[in-house]
Protein backbone atom coordinates (compact mmCIF):
# COMPACT_ATOMS: atom_id res chain seq x y z
CA UNK A 1 0.00 0.00 0.00
CA UNK A 2 1.29 3.44 -0.99
CA UNK A 3 0.20 5.06 2.28
CA UNK A 4 1.49 2.32 4.57
CA UNK A 5 3.56 3.90 7.33
CA UNK A 6 2.93 7.46 6.13
CA UNK A 7 2.43 9.99 8.92
CA UNK A 8 -0.42 12.35 8.10
CA UNK A 9 -1.43 15.35 10.22
CA UNK A 10 -5.07 16.21 9.58
CA UNK A 11 -6.13 19.77 10.40
CA UNK A 12 -9.85 20.50 10.82
CA UNK A 13 -11.41 23.97 10.84
CA UNK A 14 -14.89 25.32 11.57
CA UNK A 15 -16.89 24.28 8.53
CA UNK A 16 -20.04 22.22 8.20
CA UNK A 17 -17.90 19.89 6.08
CA UNK A 18 -15.95 18.91 9.22
CA UNK A 19 -18.00 15.72 9.47
CA UNK A 20 -16.29 14.52 6.29
CA UNK A 21 -12.96 14.66 8.11
CA UNK A 22 -13.97 11.69 10.24
CA UNK A 23 -14.59 9.67 7.08
CA UNK A 24 -11.27 10.88 5.63
CA UNK A 25 -9.44 9.84 8.82
CA UNK A 26 -10.93 6.36 8.62
CA UNK A 27 -10.09 6.07 4.89
CA UNK A 28 -6.46 7.07 5.46
CA UNK A 29 -6.02 4.64 8.33
CA UNK A 30 -7.54 1.77 6.34
CA UNK A 31 -4.97 2.61 3.65
CA UNK A 32 -2.16 2.09 6.15
CA UNK A 33 -1.42 5.67 7.23
CA UNK A 34 -0.96 6.86 10.78
CA UNK A 35 -3.19 9.86 11.40
CA UNK A 36 -3.02 12.53 14.05
CA UNK A 37 -5.53 15.35 14.26
CA UNK A 38 -5.37 19.01 15.14
CA UNK A 39 -8.47 21.19 15.16
CA UNK A 40 -9.54 24.76 15.79
CA UNK A 41 -11.96 25.78 18.51
CA UNK A 42 -14.58 26.55 15.85
CA UNK A 43 -14.30 23.00 14.49
CA UNK A 44 -15.58 21.66 17.82
CA UNK A 45 -18.97 23.17 16.98
CA UNK A 46 -19.33 20.60 14.20
CA UNK A 47 -17.50 17.48 15.45
CA UNK A 48 -16.15 16.49 18.86
CA UNK A 49 -12.49 15.81 19.70
CA UNK A 50 -13.64 12.58 21.40
CA UNK A 51 -15.01 11.22 18.11
CA UNK A 52 -11.79 12.04 16.29
CA UNK A 53 -9.46 10.74 18.98
CA UNK A 54 -11.41 7.48 19.03
CA UNK A 55 -11.04 7.15 15.26
CA UNK A 56 -7.36 8.06 15.10
CA UNK A 57 -6.20 6.40 18.32
CA UNK A 58 -4.38 9.60 19.32
CA UNK A 59 -5.27 12.55 21.47
CA UNK A 60 -6.58 15.46 19.39
CA UNK A 61 -4.69 18.76 19.67
CA UNK A 62 -7.01 21.74 19.91
CA UNK A 63 -5.69 24.15 22.52
CA UNK A 64 -2.37 25.75 23.42
CA UNK A 65 -2.59 24.07 26.82
CA UNK A 66 -3.95 20.58 27.46
CA UNK A 67 -4.45 19.36 31.05
CA UNK A 68 -2.13 22.07 32.32
CA UNK A 69 0.67 21.16 29.88
CA UNK A 70 1.70 23.37 26.96
CA UNK A 71 1.17 21.68 23.61
CA UNK A 72 4.26 21.26 21.44
CA UNK A 73 2.98 22.37 18.03
CA UNK A 74 6.52 22.32 16.59
CA UNK A 75 6.85 18.62 17.37
CA UNK A 76 3.54 17.94 15.61
CA UNK A 77 4.72 19.78 12.51
CA UNK A 78 8.01 17.89 12.42
CA UNK A 79 6.33 14.50 12.94
CA UNK A 80 4.29 14.51 9.76
CA UNK A 81 5.13 13.35 6.23
CA UNK A 82 2.15 15.38 5.07
CA UNK A 83 -0.14 17.96 6.64
CA UNK A 84 -3.61 18.40 5.18
CA UNK A 85 -6.15 21.00 6.27
CA UNK A 86 -9.58 19.58 5.42
CA UNK A 87 -11.89 21.36 5.58
CA UNK A 88 -10.13 24.71 5.21
CA UNK A 89 -12.47 27.67 5.64
CA UNK A 90 -12.03 31.00 3.88
CA UNK A 91 -10.99 32.47 7.24
CA UNK A 92 -8.28 29.85 7.83
CA UNK A 93 -7.03 30.13 4.23
CA UNK A 94 -6.71 33.90 4.67
CA UNK A 95 -4.76 33.50 7.89
CA UNK A 96 -2.49 30.81 6.42
CA UNK A 97 -1.70 32.97 3.41
CA UNK A 98 -0.76 35.93 5.63
CA UNK A 99 1.27 34.06 8.23
CA UNK A 100 -1.10 34.50 11.18
CA UNK A 101 -0.83 32.13 14.12
CA UNK A 102 -3.69 32.84 16.52
CA UNK A 103 -4.56 29.18 17.06
CA UNK A 104 -2.62 25.95 17.38
CA UNK A 105 -3.48 24.71 13.89
CA UNK A 106 -2.03 27.83 12.26
CA UNK A 107 1.07 27.73 14.46
CA UNK A 108 1.61 24.10 13.50
CA UNK A 109 1.22 24.98 9.82
CA UNK A 110 3.94 27.62 10.11
CA UNK A 111 6.22 25.11 11.85
CA UNK A 112 5.62 22.22 9.45
CA UNK A 113 8.58 21.02 7.37
CA UNK A 114 6.47 18.63 5.29
CA UNK A 115 4.30 19.31 2.21
CA UNK A 116 0.95 20.89 3.05
CA UNK A 117 -2.35 20.28 1.26
CA UNK A 118 -5.42 22.48 1.59
CA UNK A 119 -8.98 21.33 0.88
CA UNK A 120 -11.14 24.47 0.71
CA UNK A 121 -14.74 24.40 1.92
CA UNK A 122 -17.07 27.40 1.71
CA UNK A 123 -20.20 28.68 0.00
CA UNK A 124 -20.17 29.72 -3.65
CA UNK A 125 -20.06 33.50 -3.05
CA UNK A 126 -17.11 33.23 -0.66
CA UNK A 127 -15.32 30.90 -3.09
CA UNK A 128 -15.86 33.32 -5.99
CA UNK A 129 -14.65 36.39 -4.09
CA UNK A 130 -11.37 37.87 -5.45
CA UNK A 131 -9.79 37.94 -1.98
CA UNK A 132 -10.29 34.17 -1.64
CA UNK A 133 -8.72 33.59 -5.07
CA UNK A 134 -5.80 35.82 -4.12
CA UNK A 135 -5.27 34.00 -0.83
CA UNK A 136 -5.29 30.62 -2.59
CA UNK A 137 -2.80 31.92 -5.14
CA UNK A 138 -0.55 33.05 -2.31
CA UNK A 139 -0.74 29.61 -0.69
CA UNK A 140 0.19 28.01 -4.02
CA UNK A 141 3.13 30.37 -4.43
CA UNK A 142 4.39 29.21 -1.01
CA UNK A 143 4.38 25.63 -2.31
CA UNK A 144 1.13 24.45 -0.73
CA UNK A 145 -1.03 22.07 -2.77
CA UNK A 146 -4.66 23.05 -3.32
CA UNK A 147 -6.94 20.02 -3.55
CA UNK A 148 -9.70 20.20 -6.21
CA UNK A 149 -12.99 21.57 -4.94
CA UNK A 150 -16.41 20.97 -6.41
CA UNK A 151 -15.65 20.86 -10.11
CA UNK A 152 -12.20 22.39 -10.51
CA UNK A 153 -8.63 22.94 -9.40
CA UNK A 154 -7.30 26.46 -8.90
CA UNK A 155 -4.15 25.84 -10.96
CA UNK A 156 -6.24 24.71 -13.94
CA UNK A 157 -8.19 27.95 -14.05
CA UNK A 158 -11.51 26.26 -13.17
CA UNK A 159 -13.44 27.80 -10.32
CA UNK A 160 -15.53 24.96 -8.96
CA UNK A 161 -18.37 25.73 -6.56
CA UNK A 162 -16.55 25.82 -3.22
CA UNK A 163 -17.66 22.45 -1.87
CA UNK A 164 -14.94 20.38 -0.26
CA UNK A 165 -14.03 17.29 -2.24
CA UNK A 166 -15.40 13.99 -0.95
CA UNK A 167 -13.15 12.01 1.45
CA UNK A 168 -12.54 9.28 -1.12
CA UNK A 169 -11.48 11.89 -3.70
CA UNK A 170 -9.10 13.51 -1.22
CA UNK A 171 -7.72 10.10 -0.28
CA UNK A 172 -7.07 9.27 -3.93
CA UNK A 173 -5.42 12.67 -4.42
CA UNK A 174 -3.09 11.99 -1.48
CA UNK A 175 -2.31 8.50 -2.77
CA UNK A 176 -1.48 9.84 -6.23
CA UNK A 177 0.72 12.49 -4.63
CA UNK A 178 2.81 9.93 -2.75
CA UNK A 179 3.01 7.77 -5.88
CA UNK A 180 4.40 10.75 -7.80
CA UNK A 181 6.97 11.29 -5.07
CA UNK A 182 8.58 7.95 -5.93
CA UNK A 183 8.80 8.12 -9.72
CA UNK A 184 12.39 9.41 -9.82
CA UNK A 185 13.86 6.86 -7.43
CA UNK A 186 17.27 5.69 -8.66
CA UNK A 187 17.72 8.63 -11.04
CA UNK A 188 20.44 11.28 -10.84
CA UNK A 189 19.45 14.69 -12.17
CA UNK A 190 21.72 17.69 -12.66
CA UNK A 191 20.08 21.11 -12.75
CA UNK A 192 21.64 24.49 -13.51
CA UNK A 193 20.04 27.64 -12.17
CA UNK A 194 20.48 31.39 -11.92
CA UNK A 195 22.67 33.74 -13.95
CA UNK A 196 26.39 33.72 -14.60
CA UNK A 197 28.55 36.78 -14.02
CA UNK A 198 31.42 37.39 -16.44
CA UNK A 199 34.03 39.69 -14.93
CA UNK A 200 35.07 42.95 -16.59
CA UNK A 201 37.33 43.93 -13.72
CA UNK A 202 37.38 43.09 -9.96
CA UNK A 203 34.23 45.21 -9.46
CA UNK A 204 32.12 45.03 -12.63
CA UNK A 205 30.64 42.13 -14.59
CA UNK A 206 28.34 41.20 -17.46
CA UNK A 207 25.25 39.37 -16.20
CA UNK A 208 21.46 39.16 -16.40
CA UNK A 209 18.35 39.37 -14.23
CA UNK A 210 17.79 35.65 -13.63
CA UNK A 211 16.60 35.00 -10.05
CA UNK A 212 17.23 31.23 -10.10
CA UNK A 213 13.71 30.55 -8.77
CA UNK A 214 12.74 28.25 -11.64
CA UNK A 215 15.83 26.05 -11.37
CA UNK A 216 15.62 25.85 -7.58
CA UNK A 217 11.93 24.87 -7.77
CA UNK A 218 12.78 22.09 -10.25
CA UNK A 219 15.59 20.85 -8.00
CA UNK A 220 13.29 20.72 -4.96
CA UNK A 221 10.62 18.81 -6.91
CA UNK A 222 13.12 16.29 -8.30
CA UNK A 223 14.50 15.66 -4.81
CA UNK A 224 11.01 15.26 -3.33
CA UNK A 225 10.29 12.62 -5.98
CA UNK A 226 13.29 10.52 -4.99
CA UNK A 227 16.02 11.66 -7.37
CA UNK A 228 19.63 12.28 -6.45
CA UNK A 229 19.99 15.96 -7.33
CA UNK A 230 23.00 18.09 -8.17
CA UNK A 231 22.15 21.81 -8.37
CA UNK A 232 24.80 23.96 -10.01
CA UNK A 233 23.81 27.51 -9.15
CA UNK A 234 25.00 30.87 -10.35
CA UNK A 235 25.11 33.82 -7.92
CA UNK A 236 21.62 34.08 -6.38
CA UNK A 237 20.32 34.69 -2.86
CA UNK A 238 18.30 31.45 -2.73
CA UNK A 239 18.98 28.45 -0.51
CA UNK A 240 17.94 24.80 -0.85
CA UNK A 241 15.50 23.25 1.59
CA UNK A 242 15.66 19.56 0.71
CA UNK A 243 18.49 17.58 2.27
CA UNK A 244 18.84 15.44 -0.85
CA UNK A 245 20.19 18.28 -2.99
CA UNK A 246 23.93 18.72 -3.53
CA UNK A 247 24.41 22.46 -4.11
CA UNK A 248 27.48 23.68 -5.98
CA UNK A 249 27.76 27.45 -6.28
CA UNK A 250 29.62 29.00 -9.22
CA UNK A 251 29.99 32.46 -10.70
CA UNK A 252 31.06 32.32 -14.35
CA UNK A 253 29.98 30.23 -17.34
CA UNK A 254 33.34 28.46 -17.34
CA UNK A 255 32.96 27.52 -13.67
CA UNK A 256 29.44 26.25 -14.35
CA UNK A 257 30.67 24.16 -17.30
CA UNK A 258 33.42 22.58 -15.19
CA UNK A 259 30.93 21.75 -12.40
CA UNK A 260 28.56 20.13 -14.91
CA UNK A 261 31.36 18.19 -16.58
CA UNK A 262 32.39 16.73 -13.22
CA UNK A 263 29.03 14.95 -12.89
CA UNK A 264 28.19 14.43 -16.55
CA UNK A 265 29.01 10.75 -16.90
CA UNK A 266 26.92 9.71 -13.88
CA UNK A 267 23.74 11.70 -14.56
CA UNK A 268 20.53 10.38 -16.07
CA UNK A 269 19.19 13.81 -16.98
CA UNK A 270 20.33 17.42 -17.32
CA UNK A 271 17.88 20.30 -16.87
CA UNK A 272 19.65 23.47 -17.93
CA UNK A 273 17.54 26.24 -16.41
CA UNK A 274 20.43 28.67 -15.86
CA UNK A 275 20.61 31.88 -17.87
CA UNK A 276 24.24 31.52 -18.91
CA UNK A 277 25.85 34.67 -20.32
CA UNK A 278 26.50 34.25 -24.05
CA UNK A 279 29.56 36.53 -24.07
CA UNK A 280 32.39 37.52 -21.77
CA UNK A 281 35.15 40.13 -21.98
CA UNK A 282 38.16 38.89 -23.92
CA UNK A 283 40.41 40.32 -21.23
CA UNK A 284 39.67 40.93 -17.55
CA UNK A 285 41.31 44.01 -16.06
CA UNK A 286 43.38 43.28 -12.97
CA UNK A 287 42.38 46.57 -11.34
CA UNK A 288 39.17 48.56 -11.31
CA UNK A 289 38.82 50.42 -14.61
CA UNK A 290 38.86 54.17 -13.98
CA UNK A 291 36.41 56.51 -15.68
CA UNK A 292 38.95 58.32 -17.86
CA UNK A 293 36.78 59.07 -20.90
CA UNK A 294 33.16 59.23 -22.04
CA UNK A 295 33.28 55.83 -23.71
CA UNK A 296 34.67 52.40 -22.91
CA UNK A 297 35.28 49.71 -25.50
CA UNK A 298 35.14 46.04 -24.59
CA UNK A 299 35.94 43.14 -26.86
CA UNK A 300 33.59 40.26 -26.12
CA UNK A 301 34.05 36.59 -26.95
CA UNK A 302 31.62 33.68 -26.72
CA UNK A 303 31.35 31.75 -23.47
CA UNK A 304 31.34 27.96 -23.39
CA UNK A 305 28.05 26.47 -24.68
CA UNK A 306 27.16 24.00 -21.92
CA UNK A 307 24.02 22.67 -23.64
CA UNK A 308 25.79 22.03 -26.94
CA UNK A 309 28.66 20.29 -25.17
CA UNK A 310 26.28 17.90 -23.37
CA UNK A 311 24.22 17.40 -26.52
CA UNK A 312 27.27 16.25 -28.47
CA UNK A 313 28.47 13.77 -25.86
CA UNK A 314 25.34 12.43 -24.08
CA UNK A 315 24.48 8.78 -24.52
CA UNK A 316 21.11 7.44 -25.69
CA UNK A 317 19.90 6.87 -22.12
CA UNK A 318 20.60 10.43 -20.93
CA UNK A 319 17.94 13.13 -21.30
CA UNK A 320 18.85 16.76 -22.01
CA UNK A 321 16.31 19.47 -21.19
CA UNK A 322 16.95 23.03 -22.27
CA UNK A 323 15.31 26.41 -21.70
CA UNK A 324 14.62 29.16 -24.20
CA UNK A 325 13.67 32.67 -23.10
CA UNK A 326 12.59 34.47 -26.26
CA UNK A 327 11.23 37.90 -27.19
CA UNK A 328 10.28 37.26 -30.84
CA UNK A 329 9.75 34.31 -33.23
CA UNK A 330 9.53 32.24 -30.06
CA UNK A 331 8.53 28.85 -31.50
CA UNK A 332 10.97 28.99 -34.42
CA UNK A 333 13.91 30.11 -32.28
CA UNK A 334 13.25 27.52 -29.59
CA UNK A 335 12.81 24.72 -32.14
CA UNK A 336 16.09 25.65 -33.81
CA UNK A 337 17.87 25.53 -30.45
CA UNK A 338 16.22 22.21 -29.58
CA UNK A 339 17.56 20.41 -32.66
CA UNK A 340 20.87 22.24 -32.97
CA UNK A 341 21.90 21.22 -29.46
CA UNK A 342 20.44 17.69 -29.57
CA UNK A 343 17.98 18.26 -26.71
CA UNK A 344 15.18 15.85 -25.88
CA UNK A 345 12.79 18.70 -25.11
CA UNK A 346 13.00 22.42 -24.49
CA UNK A 347 11.01 24.68 -22.18
CA UNK A 348 10.00 27.92 -23.88
CA UNK A 349 8.94 31.05 -22.07
CA UNK A 350 8.49 34.50 -23.50
CA UNK A 351 9.14 37.91 -21.98
CA UNK A 352 6.02 39.07 -23.83
CA UNK A 353 3.84 36.98 -21.49
CA UNK A 354 2.81 39.00 -18.44
CA UNK A 355 4.01 37.36 -15.22
CA UNK A 356 6.60 35.17 -16.96
CA UNK A 357 10.38 35.39 -17.14
CA UNK A 358 12.94 36.80 -14.73
CA UNK A 359 12.20 37.76 -11.11
CA UNK A 360 8.54 36.70 -11.13
CA UNK A 361 7.17 34.00 -8.84
CA UNK A 362 5.06 32.79 -11.76
CA UNK A 363 5.86 31.50 -15.23
CA UNK A 364 4.06 30.51 -18.43
CA UNK A 365 5.74 27.81 -20.50
CA UNK A 366 5.39 25.72 -23.62
CA UNK A 367 7.25 22.41 -23.90
CA UNK A 368 8.59 21.57 -27.36
CA UNK A 369 9.61 17.94 -27.90
CA UNK A 370 12.16 16.64 -30.40
CA UNK A 371 9.37 14.45 -31.84
CA UNK A 372 7.63 17.63 -33.01
CA UNK A 373 4.91 17.77 -30.36
CA UNK A 374 4.14 20.95 -28.44
CA UNK A 375 2.42 21.23 -25.05
CA UNK A 376 1.36 24.71 -23.80
CA UNK A 377 0.64 25.45 -20.14
CA UNK A 378 -1.22 28.27 -18.41
CA UNK A 379 0.43 30.89 -16.18
CA UNK A 380 1.21 29.22 -12.83
CA UNK A 381 3.46 29.60 -9.82
CA UNK A 382 7.00 28.42 -10.53
CA UNK A 383 6.51 25.56 -8.07
CA UNK A 384 3.62 24.26 -10.20
CA UNK A 385 5.59 24.88 -13.41
CA UNK A 386 8.41 22.80 -11.91
CA UNK A 387 5.95 19.94 -11.35
CA UNK A 388 4.80 20.14 -14.98
CA UNK A 389 8.39 20.02 -16.23
CA UNK A 390 9.39 17.11 -14.00
CA UNK A 391 6.18 15.26 -14.90
CA UNK A 392 7.17 15.57 -18.56
CA UNK A 393 10.69 14.35 -17.78
CA UNK A 394 9.25 11.33 -15.95
CA UNK A 395 7.05 10.58 -18.97
CA UNK A 396 10.09 10.67 -21.28
CA UNK A 397 11.84 8.11 -19.10
CA UNK A 398 8.80 5.87 -19.23
CA UNK A 399 8.87 6.05 -23.02
CA UNK A 400 12.50 4.87 -23.22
Amino acid sequence: MVLKGKKILLGITGSIAAYKSAVLCRWLMKSGAEVRIIMTAAAKEFITPLTLSTLSGHKVLSDWKEDGVWTNHVEAGLWADLMIVAPATANTISKMSHGEADNILLATYLSARCPVMVAPAMDLDMWAHPSTKNNLSLLESYGNIIIPVGHGLLASGLTGDGRMAEPEEIGSFITDYFKSMEDLQGKKVLITAGPTYEAIDPVRFIGNHSSGKMGYAIAENCAMRGAEVVLVSGPVALTVKHGGILLERVTSAEEMALAVEKHQSTCDAFILAAAVADFKPEKVAGQKIKKQSDTLELTLVKTVDIAARIGRSKNENQILVGFALETNNEINNATLKLHKKNMDFIVLNSLSDQGAGFKHDTNKITILDKDGSMVPFELKSKKWVAIDIVDYLSKKWNEK
